[in-house]
């Protein structure tokens, strides 16, 4: 258990947007064209690349061609520069127009979809995402959409928070296995098609594990689709579907 004295010389991290920090500018022995948005970005990519395991500031300012210090003139911490990085790739959501007078049903799996392909194409995120406040700009943004949009679908204020936990959490499940399951199948050199015919094959070969997989297979199947992004998209809508459905029915009970 930490102490009250190790609290007090270690005091625990709030977030990189409640810092009182002024910005820095270039300085004289600084390189030519840095800045923190710059380094953002080369974050965002590296960790697209190489996982949130491997990633360094060390290896950062290599991908700069830069020293370390350098990048630390702009960001203090590696921590700093991952909430940043997190709240970065948030930006690159497409917000709907979220105003009570619209369709909630077609605003909330617009916000829904767009969340999912954010963890898909950033499996790192997820990660990431229960380890910081999230109180960025374009996190925030997307926060408040959410949020109108379950006061829009006519939930009791009692319920909303239920609502939201429902569809997001399903939706933080599925992109994050999707993402992986990607992002697995790109590190073999495989594409998901092929990947899922090898790892089929193995199983086929083993009776006990058949047969595990034999009723994931039937309902796989059942439900039509040549390609495993097809079967997985079809599944999200459905599930995204019958969450809707439960918001309808609860709002109606």
């Amino acid at each position: 258990m930490v102490n009250a004295a190790d609290r007090a010389q270690r005091p625990a991290r709030t977030s990189v947007w409640l810092e009182a920090r002024t910005e820095r500018g270039r300085r004289a022995t600084q390189p030519s064209g840095l800045d923190r948005r710059k380094i953002i970005d080369a974050a965002v990519r590296l960790l697209d690349a190489e996982g949130s395991a491997k990633f360094s500031m060390r290896r950062l300012a290599a991908e700069l061609d830069v020293t370390a210090m350098s990048v630390y003139w702009y960001v203090d911490t590696k921590d700093d520069l991952l909430e940043l990085a997190l709240d970065s790739v948030y930006g690159t959501i497409r917000l709907p127009d979220v105003s009570p007078e619209g369709e909630w049903r077609e605003q909330l799996r617009a916000l829904a979809r767009e969340y999912r392909s954010v963890l898909v194409r950033h499996p790192w995120v997820s990660a990431l995402i229960g380890n910081f406040l999230n109180i960025g700009p374009h996190s925030t943004a997307f926060s408040l959409a959410v949020q109108q949009v379950m006061r829009n679908t006519g939930l009791p204020p009692e319920g909303r928070m239920g609502g939201l936990s429902a569809v997001f959490q399903f939706v933080y499940g599925f992109g994050t296995i999707e993402g992986h399951f990607v992002q697995r199948c790109a590190s073999a050199g495989m594409s998901e098609d092929e990947y899922y015919r090898e790892a089929m094959g193995a199983i086929e070969g083993r009776p006990g594990l058949r047969r595990t997989f034999e009723s994931a297979t039937e309902m796989r199947e059942a439900g039509g689709g040549t390609t495993v992004a097809d079967v997985r998209e079809r599944d999200f809508t459905f599930a995204l579907d019958l969450l809707v459905a439960g918001i309808e029915a609860m709002r109606a009970r």
